[in-house]
This record gives C-alpha cells, structure tokens and sequence, in this order.
C-alpha cells in the first residue's frame, strides 16, 4: 500500500498505474526520462515541506464530568 501523493505523483508525473509490485517485469520495470524522474522527486519535496507546516493536532484528553 502506498501513499496517495505518491500514487498521485506516480501517475501524473511519472505516467505509472500504480506503485504496487505486480510480480511481472513488464509491469514493475519502466523507461522513465530522467527530468521525469527529477520533477516527480521535486514534487515528493515539496509535498512533504507542506505537510510539515500544517499543524499537528493534538488529541484532547477527555475529562468524565464529575457527578453532583
């Protein structure tokens, strides 16, 4: 199972169906242009920066209220 960006990085940048290993050399095995390769690892970058500047949110621990 692989991450949705990837997927979708896979598949727009790269021209993959799916990252997923389909046991067979014409499945898993691609001729990929290097700038392809180059841009598809920019885009890897740059999502993971955005995800790290989204904050984090932080369970709330749940006080029981106090019965009366």
């Amino acid at each position: 199972m692989t991450h949705p960006t990837l997927d979708h990085i896979a598949q727009t940048i790269l021209g993959l169906e799916t990252l997923d290993t389909r046991n067979s050399d014409r499945l898993d095995f691609h001729d990929v242009a290097v700038w392809n390769i180059k841009a598809a690892l920019q885009a890897a970058f740059e999502a993971g920066q955005q995800a790290g500047k989204k904050p984090r949110q932080i369970p709330q621990k749940r006080v029981a209220k106090q019965a009366k």
